[in-house]
This record gives structure tokens, sequence and C-alpha cells, in this order.
């Protein structure tokens, strides 16, 4: 069945190159009976001739067919013209040739028949070949899909890591553009601090003079309080238990003084407010020292009448030696405060 369906389509694609080589239609017919006869083995009809054409009518087919019928018969006859031979002879010669012509050449349709099928086994054999090679090939495209699937999902994912790569490409500039940043505000932050550290420390400085200045004020008024009080000897343990009390005031006021310096240093922003505040206590100490020194003077102003009318009473070698160890505890407390 797969020959007949060969040989039909191998009859076809002869017939439309016989088209184009032939384009006069009796041509055409002529050429395609010589092809069904010599190459196919297949005797021509009118009806077969016309559907494999299709030109012309019916009348066209027959009568080509008729003409070829009648050079083929006129050709597969031998004539043997001599002027010895008798013409029955003659005759008979040419018949006998005319079967040999015909013998000869159903030897030559059976060798081209035999040509025919090697060929035809040839090219099944070819056709298997190209099935063969069509089936590699088909493994080889499909091969070749799956590596181009592959290749393709490999460009996708490095364009997604290129692209990742963009993005923290991207986050580490602005990270390091932000640490930048924050680096130029530390060192001004810095810079500031350093500012603030020498106003206080200077400050600072001014507040220890000051209450420095202070506390040698309140040791020559201390001194002085002292050399009044060996002057009035008759007023001695009074003047000296007024001078314990302003002393202690004095010690709450240095203490008060030193809480707040303390302060001061620990509060930078607030430091020039707290040095009005030591400022405002030390004037208020001031005026106490002050306020004392009048009360020692009211007190010696007090206490000359008494002297008049009362007769010195000379204090005792002992009683001496304890008001001077008195006073002299009394002046290294001072003198050991900060």
């Amino acid at each position: 069945m797969s020959d007949l369906l060969s040989d039909e389509a191998r009859l076809a694609a002869d017939i439309e190159r016989l088209k184009v080589e032939f384009p006069k239609t009796r041509e055409l017919y002529r050429e395609v009976c010589a092809l069904l006869f010599f190459r196919f083995g297949v005797p021509p009809t009118a009806n077969r001739l016309y559907n494999l054409v299709r030109r012309g009518t019916m009348s066209t087919p027959a009568s080509v067919l008729s003409e070829f019928w009648a050079e083929l018969r006129e050709k597969s006859r031998v004539r043997i013209e001599h002027p010895d031979l008798p013409k029955d002879l003659s005759d008979a010669a040419g018949e006998l040739i005319g079967v040999l012509w015909t013998r000869a050449t159903a030897s030559a349709q059976a060798e081209l028949t035999s040509l025919r099928d090697e060929v035809e086994a040839q090219r099944a054999e070819a056709e298997q070949k190209v099935v063969a090679a069509r089936e590699e090939l088909g493994r080889t495209e499909t091969a070749l899909e799956q590596r181009t699937a592959a290749l393709l999902a490999a460009q996708v994912e490095i364009r997604e890591l290129e692209r990742q790569q963009a993005e923290e490409a991207a986050t580490r500039k602005a990270l390091e553009a932000e640490i930048k940043r924050l680096g130029e505000d530390a060192v001004a932050r810095v810079r500031e601090l350093e500012k603030v550290r020498d106003t206080f420390s200077r400050d600072l400085e001014k507040l220890r003079e000051t209450a420095n200045g202070a506390e040698e004020r309140l040791r020559a008024s201390e001194k002085r309080a002292l050399l009044e009080i060996d002057r009035e000897r008759s007023a001695t343990a009074k003047a000296q238990k007024e001078l314990a009390d302003a002393a202690k005031r004095a010690e709450k006021r240095e203490a008060e003084h030193r809480r707040t310096v303390d302060a001061l240093q620990e509060q930078q922003g607030d430091a020039r407010h707290q040095t009005g505040v030591l400022q405002g206590k030390l004037a208020a100490l001031e005026a106490a020292h002050q306020s004392l020194q009048e009360q020692l003077k009211s007190m010696r102003t007090a206490a000359r009448p008494s002297t008049r009318r009362a007769p010195v009473v000379e204090a005792s070698p002992a009683a001496r030696r304890v008001a001077r160890k008195a006073a002299a505890g009394k002046t290294a407390r001072v003198k050991g405060r900060p």
C-alpha cells in the first residue's frame, strides 16, 4: 500500500514537472502517455490521462492516445529492405526482429522494475535513516529546549541577582552617607561639648576664686573677731558663744555654698544660673558677716561702760591657754575647709 502511494506521489510530481516543461496540451498528453507506459509500466487510458492532466476535452486524450499506440506499433515493427530477399521472407524477418525488440523491451522493463525495486529499497532505507535522523533531531531539539530553558532560568536568576546587588549597593551608599553625616554630627557635638566644657571650666574657676576670696575674708573676719575677743576679756564667754554661733552659721552657709558648687559641676547647662545663685548667697554671707561685725561692734560698745564701772578682772594663765587653744582650733578648722 505504501509503494502504491509512493508511485502515485512520484507520478503526480512528474506530471507537475511536465506541465511546466510542455505548456501545449497535446504535447503534455503525449509525454504523460510515455511516462505511464515506459517509466511506470502502466498502459495509459483516456480517462486516466484526463484525470491526471485535467486539460482540454475528453477527445484530446483519446486522440493523443491513438496516435501514441500507432506510433508505438510502427516503431516496434522492423522493415528489412533488401533487393535479393523475397517479400514474404523480408516480412518474416521483420516480424522476427519485432518480436526480438519486444522481448528486449520486456527484458529491459523487467530490469527497470528490478532497478526500481532496488531504488525503492534504498529509498525506504533512506526514509528510515531520515526518520532516525528526525528522531535524533527531535531528541536534540528537546535537549536544546531543556538547555535553553535552563539558560533562560539562569539568565533570570542572574538578572535577579544583579538587581539585588544594585539594591544592596544603593543601600550601602545610603548607609555610608548616613554614617558620614552622623560622624560629622558627632564631631560638631564634640566641638560644642568642648566649648561648653571650656565655658564651664572658666565659670567654675571664677566661682572657685570667688569662694576662695570669701574664705579669705571670712578668715580675716574671724581673726579680727578673735583679736576683739582678746581685748574684751570681760565679755569673752559671751563673745565666744556668739562667735561659735556665727561660725556654725558660716559653716552651714559654706556647706550650702559647697553643695551649690557641686551641683554646678554636674549641671553644665545651668552653670551661669547657679553662678548667679552662688553670688547671691555669697552676698548674703558677706551681709551676714557685716551684720556680725556690727553686732560685735555693738557688743563692744555695750561692753565698754561695764568695764568702766567694774574693775578689770585679769584672766588666769590657765584660762588664757584654754582660750588660745580654742581660737587656734577654730582657725585650723576654717583653714582646712576646701
